[in-house]
């Protein structure tokens, strides 16, 4: 089974072997007159996820890299680069955390696509992982939200009552997009469309943008008309 973990376009060489998920409650539980309690429901507070990486310092069969093989050093640069990097304004921006789970034919196990924030992450030096670096992490689920500027102005003859006008100021963010897409074992049109263009059902704007690529590989196999290969390159609708 294909298993795959982004960290928002960069690819985890070796997926953890166990994520954990905390979704945190915000129920309140009251004290009556009478001494009983009652539990007062509430939405669903963030999510924390946490779990711990392995990152190579050497090549092993088992490691998946989209651009080739790179050391723990890449990785942990990445991580600090999420962790601190900002807009214009200063302000911290959170990333997407993909994760994929596809059959050998193309079958989608479960896909997970969210916005995070790096919150910790501790590099370990444990001998057991040799000249390996182990990573533990820790996400909590992000929320985007917008702040509005209201401008009142005064009255007039012409104009007897207050006008209020609202400018959105931070406009909504999108997932992360390219361009092109180079397949790599486990990848699914379906799981590609989730990645960048936001919906897995949307694999067939894929398949007719790249009909030529796949079906020509597919010709005379016997193979479903949707099924890709690795090293294959994809052009990504707009």
């Amino acid at each position: 089974m294909g298993y795959d973990v982004y960290f928002d376009k960069v690819r985890i060489p070796v997926p953890p072997s166990k994520i954990g998920l905390k979704i945190n409650g915000k129920n309140r539980t009251v004290t009556l007159i009478n001494d009983g309690e009652i539990n007062i429901l509430k939405k669903a507070g963030l999510t924390d996820i946490s779990f711990s990486l392995l990152l190579p310092n050497v090549y092993y069969p088992f490691t998946h890299y989209d651009y080739g093989f790179r050391n723990a050093s890449y990785f942990l640069d990445e991580l600090e680069r999420l962790k601190t990097r900002t807009d214009a304004d200063g302000t911290y921006l959170p990333f997407q955390f993909i994760v994929s789970r596809v059959l050998p034919n193309g079958t989608v196990l479960y896909f997970t696509n969210i916005k995070v924030s790096l919150e910790d992450y501790k590099p370990n030096d444990d001998v057991r992982n040799g000249f390996d670096v182990g990573v533990d992490i820790a996400l909590k689920q992000y929320k985007s939200f917008g702040t509005k500027v209201i401008e009142i102005q005064a009255p007039t003859p012409e104009q007897p009552k207050p006008q209020a006008t609202i400018e959105p100021q931070r406009p909504a963010e999108n997932p992360p997009t390219r361009s092109t897409h180079t397949v790599v074992r486990g990848d699914s049109l379906w799981a590609i469309a989730q990645i960048h263009l936001g919906n897995g059902n949307r694999y067939p704007e894929i398949y007719e943008l790249n009909k030529n690529i796949i079906d020509g590989r597919n010709k005379g196999t016997g193979n479903t008309r949707y099924t890709i290969y690795p090293g294959q390159v994809f052009n990504i609708p707009a």
